[in-house]
């Protein structure tokens, strides 16, 4: 039996058996014109979508809404795990799932997603080649040029992204130096016992642990994010010895409650968002985002269409929305990438080049970034070279959740 079909067996069994394939497998597009074009049309239809709340937020949605001319919008903050069970269990009150492209084989194997045709988004012709070319530094499908696309062709997407980043760990200078958080094994250094903070998706707490027991000499996996049996156990094992000396302040899934646990000085390490570490720093608090020395985390997040959806043009003008440009500049503002070269065109130069080019910031303090500070990190293609591993669905994706259960009852 193919390992697809026994994860896709298991996904339904564990969406606790609710009418898991209730929203079938979808109907073919009638017509992607009206999508983000005809207000008219749009006017008719509501987006309903679910996804984190750094992607899901009132002001990207009402704005969304009067560029669009949508009948309306609401959206779901919700961390991924929970959003999957909610859609595997068959839920019928979203449009589309904001979601990681790591867990798209959950959606893709249980026929609970709909393709959206690239040709059907206008901004798609200044998407980065990132997101169309593969590096041979990986194999495909360990990147994300593999995991989105429904076809070879690379004409229909699984995925839209919209907020892409190369993820790292956040730290209190005042406590650690450079040389202490620039590596993933800083978040299970004995030194900060009892203040150090671990993410509660297990598809990126397995993959950090990994690449700290790689630094360690406790292991020797090529790929932290697609691991074999062994070394999940070994992991596993590792993370359970960690937990049990009280290493963890906190296993945190929550924008906010990171923020809080880092400004407070409850946690002075944690695996982190890099808008959570700006947010800190805009409180006045000490806060860094490392460069880690074994690489970081990357990922994109994006819409997906939920099969069944009645709002279909809905969705699309909303994929296509986020890669115009303007809604880039939130998120790039917090510390993420947007895939669309529009941004460029949108953002003010002296900020594109703070955030994209590693330039010095130029005028006023904003939010805790002061006159000729630096991007933690550098440029965009400075970071984009320094990657261990792209998020990716594991193969062995069953024991790897068996063995986080395991983690969490510890």
């Amino acid at each position: 039996m193919f390992k697809s079909e026994i994860n896709r067996r298991s996904l339904l069994k564990r969406s606790a058996g609710v009418m898991a394939l209730a929203m079938g497998g979808g109907t073919p597009f009638l017509s992607s014109r009206a999508a983000y074009a005809q207000a008219a049309d749009l006017a008719g239809q509501q987006l309903r979508t679910i996804g984190l709340s750094v992607t899901v937020q009132e002001r990207i949605l009402e704005e969304f809404k009067k560029a669009s001319g949508v009948g309306g919008t609401s959206g779901t903050a919700a961390t991924f795990p929970d959003a999957q069970t909610k859609i595997l269990s068959g839920s019928k009150d979203y449009d589309c799932w904001e979601i990681i492209a790591e867990r798209l084989p959950s959606i893709v194997m249980t026929d609970n997603v709909e393709t959206i045709p690239a040709a059907s988004l206008k901004n798609w012709a200044n998407i980065r080649d990132t997101f169309t070319t593969a590096s041979d530094k990986w194999d495909r499908s360990a990147q994300i040029v593999g995991q989105i696309w429904a076809d070879e062709a690379q004409t229909v997407l699984n995925m839209v992204p919209a907020v892409y980043n190369y993820d790292s760990i956040g730290y209190n200078p005042d406590v650690l130096s450079e040389e202490e958080a620039n590596t993933w094994t800083a978040i299970f250094d004995p030194k900060w016992k009892g203040k150090s903070g671990l993410n509660t998706d297990p598809l990126i707490a397995f993959g950090q642990a990994i690449m700290a027991m790689n630094t360690l000499g406790l292991s020797d996996v090529k790929n932290p994010g697609n691991p074999t049996t062994a070394e999940i156990d070994e992991a596993a094992a590792f993370l359970v010895s960690k937990k049990k000396e009280g290493q963890f302040r906190a296993l945190w899934g929550d924008f906010g409650e990171l923020v809080n646990l880092m400004a407070s000085g409850e946690m002075v390490v944690s695996d982190a968002w890099q808008p959570a570490v700006m947010a800190v720093k805009a409180q006045g608090k000490p806060c860094r985002y490392a460069v880690p020395k074994e690489g970081y985390r990357g990922w994109a997040i994006g819409p997906s269409m939920i099969a069944g959806t009645t709002n279909r043009d809905a969705v699309i003008a909303y994929a296509d929305y986020w890669l115009s440009g303007e809604p880039g500049i939130t998120v790039s503002e917090q510390g993420y990438y947007s895939p669309s070269t529009n941004i460029r065109d949108v953002m003010p130069p002296e900020q594109y080049g703070f955030w994209y080019e590693g330039k010095p910031w130029v005028g006023p303090e904003q939010r805790g970034i002061r006159e000729g500070d630096l991007r933690d990190g550098g440029s965009l293609e400075v970071r984009s070279k320094n990657v261990a591993y792209w998020h990716q669905w594991p193969e062995e994706y069953d024991h790897l959740i068996q063995k986080w259960d395991e983690f969490l009852n510890a």
